[in-house]
């Protein structure tokens, strides 16, 4: 397990162009590492911002397709077309930054595809296999949950064996959904927590005050563990970090 790191960020905006700057560079310096990289996507309103501010970036030019996976730690288990899904919102931003492949693009499956959720689960599961995430992207609930892992839920357990969980009931709508496991989480290499908001600042001071309750506790890269967050969301922390 790595300490976390901390990086506070004036402002949402400015979070957002600071992990989209960040996450270029490090995919191009991994790719002149290594033949692959895997990249775990999250969803939600900065993640989102972070796509799209990719595109501006030059760098992303250097981003090779053909040696980049995607992968996503959670999507809605809804029909292909419907809005919630996390991968329908990620992919239009990401497609005017990255030419990505679509045979390396790991979208997770959808109500339409699969009987159920557990076994929407299992099928990704199969398709994850050993893979490691070079970097896992993750955004955190006002609960302190991750990815599709609620506190107190059955979707929740540190040490699961599966690799991804099919949620049913879950606490924040939609009730059905997919989601990779924590240990699949943890054996990531960078794990980078994007968050944004005053509603957050609670959890976020629950988490580094070591709170085991909270999903979001828990995750942690085994390189890298990076919580950039904005103002607002790290306001009960202590202020002699470095402000970015």
């Amino acid at each position: 397990m790595t300490s976390r790191r901390l990086m506070r960020y004036q402002s949402a905006q400015r979070l957002a162009e600071g992990v989209a700057h960040r996450l270029v560079q490090t995919i191009v310096r991994v790719q002149a590492e290594q033949e692959r990289i895997d990249l775990c996507l999250t969803g939600g309103r900065i993640a989102n911002i972070v796509y799209a501010a990719m595109g501006d970036i030059p760098e992303c030019a250097k981003i090779r397709p053909d040696q980049l996976h995607v992968w996503w730690g959670d999507d809605r288990f809804v029909p292909t077309g419907h809005p919630d899904r996390n991968s329908l919102q990620a992919l239009p931003l990401l497609s005017s930054a990255l030419r990505l492949d679509p045979s390396k693009t790991h979208v997770m499956p959808a109500a339409d595809g699969k009987a159920d959720p557990d076994e929407a689960a299992y099928s990704y599961a199969q398709e994850l296999g050993d893979v490691v995430f070079d970097i896992c992207l993750l955004g955190m609930g006002t609960d302190g949950h991750v990815a599709s892992l609620f506190p107190g839920h059955p979707s929740f357990n540190p040490t699961a064996a599966a690799l991804a969980v099919g949620v049913t009931d879950a606490p924040k709508p939609p009730p059905d959904r997919l989601s990779v496991t924590m240990p699949v989480i943890n054996r990531s290499k960078r794990v980078w927590f994007l968050v944004s908001g005053l509603e957050k600042a609670d959890a976020v001071e629950k988490v580094f005050a070591g709170d085991e309750s909270l999903p979001a506790t828990w995750a942690n890269g085994t390189i890298e563990t990076s919580w950039m967050v904005d103002h607002d969301a790290s306001i009960g922390l202590p202020r002699y970090n470095c402000s970015l």
